[in-house]
């Protein structure tokens, strides 16, 4: 079984961890910040 990490360039999951650390104060979870990230980049959160 292979980790779901390893489907997305380093570089793509740095910048999204960088973005949801940017725009969590903005919604009222972390998890809400991480699919409006997620959505943003065309990717899926889990």
């Amino acid at each position: 079984m292979t980790r779901r990490s390893q489907h997305y360039p380093p570089e793509l999951r740095e910048r999204a961890v960088r973005m949801v650390a940017e725009v969590t104060p903005n919604y009222d979870s972390p998890w809400a910040a991480m699919g409006a990230v997620a959505q943003k980049l065309g990717v899926g959160t889990a």
